[in-house]
């Protein structure tokens, strides 16, 4: 069995992607995966690291254009869905699963029109332009947030949940980490967040008279940022880890009390997985504000605080941390809240119902 998984470009899209991937695999072990993706795209750094074959495509972007690119990237497009052509016909895929981003688009609408099994994943509450337009002509998509299910049609949605990749499951299944006091883990996405790392500095003036229970663990994003922030908390007398990225994500989720994070779609699918409260700085330029969105739903489970990033000030954050670490009844709702959102069993549905459609056609 072939299979196509298109789309990328950014963590939210890849790392669901490389989720169901491991599925497939490890439920379908002769079946071939491969990824589509630009060159620009984060796919490009991650995918040749692992066992799947990764094929580019130049998937040019209408968002955030100016009307002479926009007709510029307009005149592209039919060069663009010739070589979308050629991929799907030299890979010969039994279905294609689109997770989102421009190079999803061409490839999974050049296999619908073929009549290949076609499936989509949208992460966000507000789905992207991809997604949307795709929604017309796919067979199947399969949402996280409940928020997004009026943008497609019903009889073709889907609530399964965002993937999450095996190794954060396998931590979070059999965590065992020693903690030290409570533990707030504080990051903005794989790339920080500079407005976050910032007001946490600043916070620390009002976390003084607690820090003796308080451990922080804290991804500043920009290695050339990692001494420096080291440094505050230090020279406050916190304690504190903190890294410019973490591998082992699955490692400090189980080990954290709280999180202080942006609310991108993996984040949040990870989160609810771990039955982790959460109080969420959404991004505020993302497109269409699906952080805001997202983080919203979440909000209205009952599992997360939400502040806008123009609202934040050094002393809410603390006084906001403070109030968690006051409240532990507060803390294990709200953690509930979040399980009870989770759905870790994402990818296995979303395979077995994609690999079902094969099957009828």
């Amino acid at each position: 069995m072939n299979i196509l998984i298109a789309g990328g470009g950014t963590g939210g899209h890849l790392f669901p992607a490389i989720a169901v991937a491991e599925e497939i695999n490890s439920s379908y072990p002769n079946a071939k995966v491969t990824f589509v993706g630009t060159a620009a795209g984060l796919e490009a750094r991650v995918i040749p690291l692992t066992m799947w074959e990764l094929v580019t495509i130049d998937a040019p972007r209408l968002k955030g254009m100016g009307m002479l690119r926009k007709l510029s990237t307009f005149a592209m497009m039919p060069l663009v869905l010739l070589k979308a052509m050629k991929i799907v016909k030299r890979a010969r895929p039994d279905i294609v699963i689109s997770v989102g981003g421009y190079a999803a688009g061409p490839v999974t609408l050049v296999a619908a029109l073929k009549g290949i099994p076609t499936v989509a994943m949208e992460q966000n509450a507000v789905p992207g332009l991809t997604n949307r337009i795709l929604g017309r002509f796919v067979k199947k998509i399969f949402v996280m947030f409940p928020e997004s299910c009026g943008f497609f049609p019903a009889k073709k949605t889907v609530i399964a949940g965002n993937p999450v990749r095996k190794k954060i499951r396998d931590v979070l299944e059999h965590r065992s980490a020693k903690k030290r006091g409570f533990t707030v883990l504080v990051f903005g996405g794989s790339q920080g967040a500079k407005a976050i790392n910032e007001r946490m500095l600043s916070a620390l003036q009002y976390l003084s008279e607690a820090k003796e229970d308080l451990h922080i663990i804290h991804q500043v994003g920009r290695a050339a940022d990692t001494e420096r922030i080291s440094a505050a908390y230090r020279a406050q007398g916190f304690s504190a880890e903190v890294y410019h990225f973490i591998e082992d994500m699955g490692k400090v989720y189980a080990q954290a009390d709280m999180v202080v994070a942006r609310a991108g779609a993996t984040t949040c699918a990870e989160l609810t997985v771990a039955g982790l409260p959460a109080m969420f700085i959404p991004y505020p330029y993302a497109a269409d504000n699906h952080q805001e969105a997202n983080a919203r739903a979440l909000v209205k489970q009952g599992g997360a605080i939400m502040i806008r990033e123009s609202e934040l000030t050094s002393e809410l954050l603390a006084r906001e941390i403070i109030g968690l670490m006051e409240e532990p009844l507060k803390l294990v709702s709200m953690s509930q809240a979040m399980r009870a959102y989770g759905r870790p069993e994402a990818a296995e549905r979303i395979v077995r119902e994609s690999l079902m459609l094969v099957e009828r056609s």
